[in-house]
């Protein structure tokens, strides 16, 4: 099962689809938003991913606040000072095709989604906490575009619900693998499940959200399979805002990315000698050698040889039929035996 974002084919067998999830750590710049977007793009990453937020249409204003929310004011309040406008959205998108970067976006509302729509975006990116949402899922699926759907803070009987929701309305649409902890804790991340889900739903593509403020769990990610990272990226991680302890620099995002195409090319699974471990099996194995002087004429014992360095000569595993059999010449100690040298 492959997933088609603009001209990228997503999926297994395809280059991990890096996204670079900016959300709102530019604080409602649009010039520090576009400073991420050229950051992120010299860092190699294939899409960097904005939130689009109409604080109005998504929350209450006195929802809970987060004890992960590292801001001065409820989320509410942030997002109605911080949140990027749709003309915004525009420029950012026109600034990512100039760039030659894929413009994403997270809408966290229906009417959201239809302003993304209505600005061309090739896919939706959709927030943990809306997975269950299925009115506006199921809305957001008769666009016809893919979607990329996090499955942080829900169980596998509530994904299954989500799949079969989705699958009903005709959607295309992938899983991302997550926590919704910020950050988690290590024992909370449960990489495996990346493969439980890639087993359950072989027919859709898994990926994950790394919500760690580092690169460890998302580098485990790409090598058990996951099919897009999603990492959260900042200009400057100094600056307070609701994602600063889960956002890695620009800096590090070049270090995932190029980790990432690294383990890339490290995940064959053909096991062979390979042209450049020729020279080196040539003196790593052992051959058999004489351990003391040995005679012409004489039958080779066990305790007069044993096997050295390098692997020229009688190959070890086959010291056993060299035992009892006659030598035609004088050999030194430390000496390679060859079946020349055996009546």
């Amino acid at each position: 099962m492959t997933l088609h974002i603009s001209d990228r084919c997503i999926g297994p067998g395809e280059p991990i689809f890096v996204v670079a999830e900016a959300c709102d750590n530019h604080l409602g710049s649009l010039e520090v938003a576009k400073a991420m977007v050229r950051e992120a793009k010299a860092a190699g990453a294939d899409a960097i991913k904005f939130q689009h937020h109409l604080p109005d249409e998504e929350m209450l204003p006195d929802v809970p606040r987060s004890a992960n929310f590292d801001a001065d004011q409820p989320l509410y309040e942030f997002l109605k000072r911080h949140a990027l406008r749709l003309d915004d959205h525009r420029t950012l998108k026109a600034y990512c095709e100039s760039v030659g970067i894929l413009y994403l976006c997270t809408p966290f509302s229906y009417r959201a989604a239809e302003d993304l729509n209505e600005l061309g975006v090739p896919a939706f990116k959709i927030g943990s906490g809306e997975m269950t949402d299925f009115p506006s899922l199921t809305r957001i699926a008769a666009f016809g575009k893919p979607m990329l759907l996090s499955t942080g803070m829900s169980t596998l009987k509530e994904i299954d619900e989500t799949v079969t929701v989705m699958t009903q309305a005709g959607a295309v649409f992938g899983l991302l693998n997550c926590v919704s902890e910020y950050p988690p804790r290590y024992e909370d991340v449960n990489l495996g499940v990346i493969t439980v889900l890639k087993a359950r739903y072989p027919h859709l593509v898994i990926g994950h959200s790394d919500h760690t403020s580092d690169l460890y769990t998302a580098f485990a990610a790409a090598a058990l399979g996951a099919s897009i990272i999603e990492k959260h990226v900042t200009l400057d991680k100094r600056q307070r805002g609701p994602d600063q302890a889960v956002s890695i620099d620009m800096a590090e995002l070049q270090t995932l990315v190029e980790g990432i195409r690294k383990i890339e090319r490290a995940l064959g699974a053909v096991k062979r000698v390979h042209d450049l471990e020729r020279p080196i099996r040539a003196w790593a194995f052992r051959s058999v050698v004489s351990t003391r002087l040995l005679s012409a004429g004489q039958v080779i014992t066990e305790d007069a040889i044993w096997t050295k360095r390098p692997g020229t000569g009688i190959p070890a595993k086959r010291l056993h039929e060299v035992i009892g059999r006659r030598l035609k010449r004088n050999l030194p100690p430390n000496t390679l035996l060859s079946w020349d040298d055996l009546e």
